[in-house]
């Protein structure tokens, strides 16, 4: 029933596996002798590490809907119960709440 959206989870999963190990592998990389490069690679390094985190974030949420799907939950709103829009889901695989919730609770 959600073959599709099994799809679209897994290929996203697979994409954000690559772009964390490319951005850890960027992280570890031996520095530049010369302060002022140092100090451009610190900035760079800040900006790799709020992409890694904002990736695994998004990883954790995919897993998330990988479990709700396994279970039998998957497009059901976790605060109220109803079903997630089918569009809403097409769109953003990894929801969890549907349009009505998640507007109520990011007021």
């Amino acid at each position: 029933m959600h073959k599709k959206h099994r799809e679209q989870l897994e290929s996203l999963k697979n994409e954000l596996e690559i772009r964390i190990a490319k951005a850890r592998t960027s992280l570890s990389r031996q520095r530049s002798a010369d302060w002022s490069e140092q100090a451009t690679e610190r900035e760079n390094d800040e900006v790799l590490q709020e992409l890694v985190r904002e990736a695994e974030e998004e990883m954790q949420q995919i897993k998330r809907a990988l479990v709700a799907m396994d279970s039998g939950k998957y497009g059901l709103c976790t605060h109220c119960g109803e079903n997630i829009n089918p569009e809403r889901l097409s769109a953003m695989p990894m929801s969890t709440l549907c349009i009505r919730c998640a507007t109520e609770l990011s007021k």
